[in-house]
C-alpha cells in the first residue's frame, strides 16, 4: 500500500487514562522517556486516585498520564490534551471535558458494553454525540491484544494487562517515536513469555498504526533547539534525592535522611536508599517524630540531618523541628505538598503549607523557607538549604509540591565542578568555648560535634543562656535569644539575590507567584503581554526571608495578583508586609493551575473585554 502522509507539528499534548490496574503510570512514562531522547521540550502531569486498587470501571479509579512535547519551549503540560487515549467508559468519561474542540479520542471499544457504560454513570451510549464533536477512532484493542498474544502461555488476565503496550506502540507510531529504549527496558524487567508477550504487542501496536486505514497521517515533532549539553529526564522528586546525594558530596559530609512513608514524598526516600555508595545513610522511622528527631541527632553527631514528608507528618515534626531551632543545630526539611486538610487527597496538587511552615509551631521560632519553581529546580534548592542550614546553623524547609513531584522535565545535567562547595569546619578549639557565641556576620553559634575533648556543652530544648549555653530561665536572656535567632534567619536575605521582573518593571498589573505556579504564571503572562496587554510577573523562590527588592518592586505597580493553590496563603503576607493591595487567585481543586483560567483574570483586572 502507498506509504501514508507525514504531517509535521509544532508539538501536542496526550492524555493517557484507564483504571488504576492499567498501567497508565507506566504506559506515559515510557512515552516520555521516548520524547525526551528524540530530543523534545516536554512536561508531564500525572495524575493518579489514591486508593491502591479502586473498584474498576468506575470514576473513582480512573488514572491518567499528560504529555505535553514541542519542538518549541513550554513550561507546562498544557491546559487541554489535543489526543485522549481511553480505555474504558469511565476514563473517557472522566476526561472528555477537558479536551480541545475537535480532538482525537483514541477509544477501546471492546470495553464499551452495557455493564462498564453503567458503571461509569452513563445512562445511553456516548459515542454517536462524541462523534460530532470529536475525531473518534475506535479501536477493538483487547481482541487485537489478544490475538497477538494467543499462542503464548499467559493468562488470560496477564495477557489484558499487556494491552497498554499495546497502545503505546500505537502512540510511537502515530508520533514517530523511539521504541529502543522501551525495548531495553522490557528486557531488563521480564523474561520468556511475559517478555515476548510485551515485545510482541508493543510492536503489534506500531504496526496496527502503520497499516490502519483509521490514521492516514502520521506526525512529526522536530527536535527542539535547546542549551548544548548532558540532558536526563527528571522528576521533582528524584531532583530532591540527587541534590541530597549531592550536598553530601559537595559538603564532604555523610548525609542522613531520616523519613516515614508518605505521598507523595516516598519517592525520595528510596531514590536516596539507591545511592548508599555516596555515604548517605537512609533510615525508615516508625512514624514521622521518630524520623525527624532521628535526623536531629544525626545532625548533632556532625552528619547532615535531612528528613522528608508531605503536610499531614509536616503537621507532626512540628514539636521536633521547634527543638531543632532551639538547639540551633543544622537540618534540612523537604514538605512536599498535597491536598488536605488531614489525609485529604494524598495524590492531588495544593501549595497550602506556607503558613505551617512559618508559624506551626510554638512561640515565636523563624526558619528560612526556599520554594523550588520546577522539577529540576528542586536539585538546587535542596543544595542551597544545606548550604544555609550549615552556614547560619538553623533548620531549613524546603516546599516542593505533588506537581512537581511526579511532573518531569528534560534537565540539564550540571557540570559538578561549578556546583558550590562548602567542605564542613566544626569547631574544634577548646580554648575559651562558648557553645553559643556566635560568628559575626551570620549569628551562627559554633557546631562542636560530640566527643570533642574540651567541647562538652548542653543541649536540648529548654532555653539556653546567650553565650554559656546553660540552662536559663532569666525573662530578658529569653527576650534575647528569640531575638538574635529571628536577627540570624532575618540575615539570610544577604543570600539571596535580587529578584528580577519578567516584563515591564513598572506598570498597572504585576502577578507575583511561587513555587510550582511557575510555569503556569510565566506562559499566561506572556500569552497576555502578545495580546497587547502590559503586564509583568516575579516568581518568589524565598519565602522567609523574602528578597530584599520585592517590597521596592511591589510598589512600582498599581495592581498586584496572586495566584496560588490555597485560599489566599502568600497574599495575605504581602498585604501584611508591605501594604500593599495584593489580590489574591485561589484554586484548591487537586489540579495545578490552568494558562487560560490566568489569561482570564488578567484580562479581568487589566479591564479587557473577553
Amino acid at each position: 500500500m502507498p506509504g501514508k502522509r507525514v504531517k509535521e507539528i509544532d508539538g501536542v499534548a496526550i492524555r493517557f487514562t484507564g483504571d488504576s490496574g492499567d498501567g497508565m503510570q507506566l504506559t506515559g512514562t515510557k512515552f516520555t522517556e521516548s520524547t525526551a531522547l528524540a530530543g523534545n521540550e516536554l512536561a508531564t502531569l500525572p495524575d493518579f486516585p489514591a486508593e491502591i486498587r479502586a473498584p474498576a470501571g468506575t470514576l473513582a479509579g480512573v488514572s491518567g498520564f499528560q504529555i505535553h512535547f514541542s519542538s518549541k519551549h513550554i513550561r507546562t503540560p498544557a491546559d487541554h490534551p489535543d489526543v485522549l487515549v481511553s480505555f474504558n467508559p469511565a476514563a473517557l468519561r472522566a476526561n472528555i471535558e477537558d479536551l480541545q474542540p475537535g480532538a482525537m479520542v483514541i477509544i477501546n471499544t471492546d470495553s464499551f458494553n452495557e455493564a462498564a457504560l453503567k458503571r461509569a454513570g452513563y445512562t445511553e451510549d456516548p459515542l454517536p454525540t462524541l462523534r460530532q464533536r470529536f475525531t473518534m477512532v475506535e479501536i477493538p484493542l483487547t481482541r487485537l491484544n489478544r490475538e497477538a498474544l494467543k499462542d503464548l502461555e499467559i493468562s488470560s488476565r496477564d495477557t489484558d494487562r499487556c494491552k497498554n503496550f499495546f497502545a503505546l506502540g500505537l502512540m510511537f507510531w502515530l508520533y514517530n517515536r523511539p521504541m529502543e529504549s522501551t525495548l531495553r527496558w522490557l528486557e531488563q524487567h521480564f523474561e520468556g513469555d511475559v517478555l515476548e508477550g510485551n515485545k510482541r504487542v508493543l510492536l503489534a501496536g506500531h504496526a496496527f498504526g502503520e497499516t490502519t486505514e483509521l490514521f492516514p497521517v502520521q506526525y512529526i515533532v522536530p527536535k527542539a533547539k535547546i542549551q548544548p549539553g548532558t540532558y536526563r529526564n527528571i522528576t521533582g522528586n528524584t531532583a530532591l534525592a540527587w541534590g541530597i546525594v549531592a550536598a553530601g558530596v559537595q559538603m564532604k559530609r555523610p548525609v542522613f535522611l531520616g523519613a516515614y512513608p508518605i505521598t507523595p514524598a516516598s519517592d525520595v526516600l528510596h531514590e536516596v536508599a539507591r545511592h548508599r555508595n555516596f555515604g548517605v545513610k537512609t533510615f525508615q522511622a516508625e512514624d514521622e517524630i521518630a524520623a525527624i528527631s532521628a535526623a536531629i541527632g544525626a545532625s548533632f553527631a556532625g552528619m547532615l540531618g535531612v528528613t522528608s514528608t508531605s503536610g499531614p507528618g509536616f503537621v507532626l515534626k512540628q514539636e521536633a523541628l521547634g527543638l531543632a531551632v532551639m538547639a540551633e543545630l543544622p537540618l534540612v526539611v523537604i514538605d512536599i505538598q498535597r491536598a488536605g486538610p488531614s489525609t485529604g487527597m494524598p495524590t492531588k496538587i495544593e501549595q497550602a503549607d506556607l503558613m505551617l511552615a512559618l508559624y506551626g509551631r510554638n512561640s515565636d521560632s523563624p526558619m528560612p523557607i526556599i520554594a523550588p519553581l520546577s522539577p529540576g529546580d528542586c536539585f538546587h534548592a535542596v543544595l542551597e538549604a544545606f548550604s544555609l542550614a550549615v552556614k547560619y546553623m538553623t533548620p531549613v524547609v524546603v516546599l516542593s509540591d505533588g506537581y512537581l513531584a511526579n511532573s518531569a522535565e528534560p534537565w540539564l545535567i550540571p557540570d559538578v565542578e561549578s556546583l558550590p562547595r562548602n567542605p564542613v569546619e566544626f569547631h574544634t578549639d577548646a580554648a575559651d568555648f562558648h557553645p553559643y557565641s556566635r560568628q559575626a556576620e551570620t549569628l551562627a553559634r559554633p557546631w562542636a560535634i560530640p566527643g570533642t575533648p574540651g567541647l562538652e556543652h548542653r543541649i536540648g530544648g529548654l532555653t539556653k543562656e546567650n553565650i554559656s549555653g546553660n540552662v536559663s530561665y532569666d525573662p530578658s536572656n529569653n527576650a534575647e535569644m528569640i531575638g538574635l535567632r529571628a536577627e540570624k534567619v532575618a540575615r539570610i536575605v544577604a543570600e539571596i539575590p535580587p529578584l528580577e521582573v519578567d516584563g515591564p518593571s513598572r506598570g498597572d498589573l504585576l502577578v507575583v507567584g511561587w513555587g510550582g505556579t511557575y510555569g503556569a504564571i510565566t506562559s499566561a503572562v506572556e500569552d497576555a503581554r502578545g495580546r497587547g496587554i502590559a503586564v509583568s510577573s516575579v516568581h518568589l523562590r524565598h519565602l522567609n526571608p523574602f528578597a530584599a527588592n520585592l517590597g521596592e518592586i511591589l510598589k512600582r505597580f498599581d495592581k498586584i495578583l496572586v495566584p496560588e493553590l490555597n485560599c489566599g496563603q502568600l497574599v495575605n503576607l504581602l498585604r501584611a508586609e508591605f501594604l500593599v493591595p495584593a489580590e489574591g487567585m485561589s484554586k484548591v481543586r487537586g489540579q495545578p493551575f490552568h494558562v487560560d483560567e490566568l489569561v482570564a483574570r488578567i484580562e479581568q483586572m487589566v479591564g479587557v473585554e473577553n
